[in-house]
C-alpha cells in the first residue's frame, strides 16, 4: 500500500517530508493548518506512506452504518462529547493499553480560523507523559508530513505559541484561515 500512495503523491505533485518518526512508538500528533477536508486525506496517505497508522478522536455520532466501519477502519476512535467524561483520562488508557500509538489532533477544533486552539492535546501529551509530533500540510510546496519532535515543558500558552510558530511557516488550502501567531 506504501509504494501506491507514493506514486499518488508523486502523481499530484505532492512531496512526503523526509522527516521520519524512527524510534517513537507513542506520540500525540498536532496536525496543522488545518482549514480542509483534503487536509485530512492528504494527512492519512502520509501516515500511510511513512507506514504509520494514526488514530484520531471522532464525535460518536459519526459512527452510524456504514460510515462507522471505514471510521474505524482508518483509525477513528469514537468519543461521546456529550456525556459528562474524562477524554485526558481515556487517552491516557489508550496509551498505555497499546504498544504503538499515534493519537492526531487538529488543536484549531476548526477548519475556519482561530486564534484559540483547544489545548485537550497538551494535556493529553502531559498527562500520558508522551511526547508532541508536529506534522503539516503546506499547499505552497505541495509538501506535508512530521516536522520535529516537541516536548512540552509545562508552561501550556508558551508552548502552544512555540507550535503556532511552526506551523505559522505553512500555507493552508484556505491561506486567511491558516495558523497565526498573534
Amino acid at each position: 500500500m506504501r509504494w501506491i500512495v507514493r506514486f499518488l503523491f508523486k502523481v499530484f505533485g505532492w512531496k512526503i517530508d523526509k522527516h521520519s518518526p524512527s524510534g517513537i512508538k507513542k506520540c500525540v500528533v498536532v496536525m496543522g493548518p488545518h482549514t480542509s477536508n483534503w487536509d485530512f486525506i492528504l494527512g492519512k496517505m502520509a501516515f500511510m506512506s511513512y507506514g504509520i497508522k494514526a488514530n484520531y478522536l471522532i464525535k460518536k455520532e459519526s459512527f452510524f452504518f456504514p460510515l462507522g466501519f471505514f471510521l474505524k477502519k482508518m483509525g477513528g476512535i469514537p468519543v461521546d462529547r456529550k456525556k459528562k467524561n474524562n477524554i485526558t483520562l481515556r487517552t491516557k488508557e489508550l496509551f498505555l493499553e497499546n504498544d504503538e500509538l499515534f493519537l492526531v489532533f487538529t488543536p484549531e477544533g476548526t477548519r475556519k480560523y482561530n486564534p484559540n486552539w483547544k489545548k485537550g492535546f497538551y494535556y493529553v501529551a502531559i498527562e500520558s507523559k508522551v511526547p508532541i509530533y508536529i506534522a503539516y500540510v503546506d499547499y505552497a510546496t505541495k509538501t506535508g508530513g512530521f516536522h520535529s519532535l516537541f516536548e512540552p515543558t509545562g508552561d501550556v500558552e508558551k508552548d502552544i505559541r512555540s507550535i503556532k510558530l511552526v506551523l505559522s511557516k505553512f500555507q493552508a488550502k484556505v491561506p486567511e484561515n491558516g495558523v497565526r501567531v498573534e
